[in-house]
Order: structure tokens, then sequence, then C-alpha cells
């Protein structure tokens, strides 16, 4: 293998939990966005865009429609000679094997993937944040100052630090402290879970830390933390632009809207800083000559023949006439079926919803099919992929509507696509 100066690890095998049953089947940077895209393609069109050659993804939960997704990475020039795209699941090797166990325990039990590129600096990145970031001045920043490591924080609103990572820094940007979620924070610079290690220094701290039987095998709680009490170098590096880490169902609803609402924040029409993706090829979208369209972001193959208001469509979604959709996300192969409202939802792939279903806040006397405040907030309604939804049904808002089991007792609502189907879909 070429020496490469920078290797990027992603971060992609989390469960995502918070998202529900968005991420029953897929893992949480797979899970579509904007239309078009996938999570995973904003931290890939970023190392693009940077410059840097030599990716590594590492998988774990429900890797296959990822490790799809991502194949060789040609579809973000990152399927090189020297370098390129690799995908790393956990793996037998002569002294065992284990599931990666964190984040740092996850780069540690790849230490000999690194070493073939003998690079200078570690990249390390998480999959599931949309934004758009140039990695080589966070790099240049880190080689300038000699740091061992450099993390990038955002400014956060005061409101909102009790649910970040905090660095505390002096006057000369060293962190000097970091603060776990703190009820009463110092400063608001959020960690971005973005770093730049010095790799012989990073090599170092996860030996350390593999054999700590004590530790988490956690960047934050363990490494970072290893390195302050060791007074090693660490210094902030502030990003300025749009960034959003969609682990929610409400911030990823949020961010979508972000797209209809604040384009100018998160240009996805940049041509000097594309954001790449895998789009299957399909017609162009059609328009009704009844349609209602208000502020409505619409990819490849959409139909549209009903009312679709300040919502985005993903590519291949159907909308009946006297449907309407408002405020909401829909997936690609989404059908939505005459005399439907789905309001404040985020529908998941080729889920069809039937005639007259109604949805969103204002439903009076819907079904609460499924209600955790922990991860449906906000009034958004959230739909399982390759379901069928029966006609006339009620939803109460804050639902998450799954694929029924035999004990449920909603099999008269909800109907799971049976594989037949599901290759009739394909």
């Amino acid at each position: 293998m070429g020496r490469q100066e920078t290797v990027a690890m992603i971060l992609a095998g989390g469960q995502g939990t918070r998202l529900g049953v968005l991420t029953e089947h897929v893992a949480k940077p797979a899970v579509p966005f904007g239309g078009r895209y996938r999570i995973i393609d904003f931290p890939l069109s970023n190392c693009t865009n940077s410059g840097i050659e030599t990716v590594g993804v590492l998988t774990q939960y429900e890797p296959l429609e990822l490790n799809r997704y991502i194949g060789n990475g040609h579809s973000w020039d990152l399927d090189r000679n020297n370098g390129g795209t690799y995908i790393l699941p956990p793996y037998q090797s002569i002294t065992g094997s284990d599931w990666y166990k964190g984040t740092a325990n996850a780069i540690y039990q790849n230490i000999s993937f690194i070493d073939r590129f003998n690079p200078d600096f570690v990249l390390i990145l998480s999959g599931d944040h949309v934004y758009k970031m140039d990695y080589s001045k966070m790099i240049r920043q880190h080689q300038e100052t000699n740091a061992d490591a450099t993390i990038a924080v955002i400014e956060v609103p005061w409101e909102e630090t009790h649910r970040f990572g905090i660095m505390n820094t002096d006057e000369e940007a060293n962190i000097i402290e970091f603060d776990e979620k703190p009820e009463h924070a110092k400063n608001n610079l959020a960690s971005m879970g973005t770093y730049c290690f010095s790799w012989p220094v990073l090599k170092n701290y996860l030996i350390l830390d593999e054999h700590d039987k004590e530790s988490e095998n956690d960047f934050g709680k363990n490494i970072i933390s290893a390195m302050l009490a060791d007074k090693q170098s660490l210094k902030a590096y502030t990003f300025n632009g749009y960034w959003k880490d969609v682990g929610t169902i409400y911030s990823l609803w949020e961010s979508n809207m972000d797209l209809l609402d604040r384009p100018e924040d998160i240009n996805l029409h940049d041509d000097s800083w594309r954001i790449y993706s895998r789009n299957p090829i399909r017609p162009s979208h059609y328009i009704g000559p009844d349609a209602v369209m208000d502020r409505v972001s619409v990819t490849d193959g959409a139909v549209i023949y009903g009312s679709a208001i300040h919502s985005m469509l993903s590519d291949s979604v159907f909308i009946e006439e006297g449907a309407t959709v408002k405020d909401s996300f829909l997936m690609p192969g989404v059908v939505v079926k005459k005399g439907s409202n789905l309001n404040r939802c985020i529908v998941g792939m080729n889920t069809v919803i039937g005639e007259n279903v109604q949805v969103g806040p204002e439903v009076e006397g819907g079904i609460d099919f499924y209600h955790d405040e922990r991860v449906c907030t906000e009034g958004i309604t959230v739909f399982e992929q390759n379901l069928i939804i029966n006609d006339d049904i009620k939803f109460a808002a804050n639902s998450m509507v799954y694929a029924p089991t035999a004990d449920d007792g909603f099999n008269e609502i909800v109907i799971g696509l049976s594989e037949l189907e599901l290759m009739t879909e394909v």
C-alpha cells in the first residue's frame, strides 16, 4: 500500500435506537435523507472534497444495505488504486474476534489497517451527521499548532449545552477540560464528534485504553479524558457552518425541513462542494394538472397528483389525487392514496398509505399505535419501511407504526409486505 498522509475512519456501526423503526433493518448512516441522499453521503463527500483518498467505513449493525450502497466508493470518486474506500466490519483474527465494543475499540481493532498506509494523521468521523466541512483546514491547523489531537467544535445555543459534550478552552484554543452533557456549562463549544489525531499518539492511547478493563472504550469519555490527564496538546477547531446530528426522529425531521426553510445554510446545489450520492436512475418527476405544490423538494421519479406542502419527497414517491402531504419527509417508493392526509410524518421506504388515512397532531380519536416520548416527539409520526396501511385508519400524533406481530392485535391496521410483493417492487 502506498503511503497516505491522512486516513479517515468513519464510525458507521451504531444501532441508532433513537430512530426507532427507521433503523429496524438498516444502519443509521444508510437512512435516506433529503430526497436523493443517504446520511453517509455527507462524510464521504466531505472526504472527497477535502482531498482525502483513503477512507475506512466501520460497520457493524445491519450492515448489508450500507455495504451495498457504498460499494467500491465509485460514486464519491473514492475507488482508487492507491487508497480508496474500505468496508471494515468486525472480523476473525488469530487472537479471536469481538464486536466493536465502543468507538475507541472499533479503531483499535483496525490498527493494522491504518498502519498499512503509515499515515501522519487519522481523522475520526461520525457517520450520522449532516454537514459540509473542509477537513483539510482542520488538518492544517493541527499541523501548524503541533497538536496531538484537534477536535472540531461548534457553538450551540446555551440552553442546549446539556445535550452535548462541551469542550472548555483557554484564550489560545487549548482544550483544558471535557464536560459531558453538563447541567451548568462553562461555555457553549460542543464537540462535533470529528477528531484529527497524530497517528503515533492515538495508536499509543488506543493500546493503553484496550488494556484498561474498566474503560468504556469511548473516544470522549476515555481517550480524550486520558490525553487531557496526561497534559497532551489538544486544540479546538471551531466550525461555523451548518451541522446537525440526525440521531433522533425530531432532528432527522428538522434537518429535512431545514433544506426547505434554510437552503442557504446547507446548499446542496453548490457545485464547488458537491454532496455525492449513489442515485438510482429514475424517469423525470411528474406533477399532475390539478396538483398543489408549495415549498416542496421533489426527486426523480416522483409523481404528484394531490397536494404537497412544505415536504421532502424522495425518488419514486406517488401521491394520488385527493391526498395531502404536509410538513413531512417521504422516503423512496412511498405511496399515499387518495383521501389520505399526512401531517408531520416520516414514512419509511416503499410503505403504502391506504385511502383516507389521517395522521397528524390535529387528528382526534386516532389509534395510539406505539408511543415512546424518548423517540417520537413534537407531534411527529413515523412509519416503518415496507408496510401497507389499510384504508380509513386514524393515527394519533407521536405514534411509531411498525409491522405487527401476532400478539399485537394490529393486523387489521398494518400489513407487512410479503416477500413476493417486495420482489415485485424491486
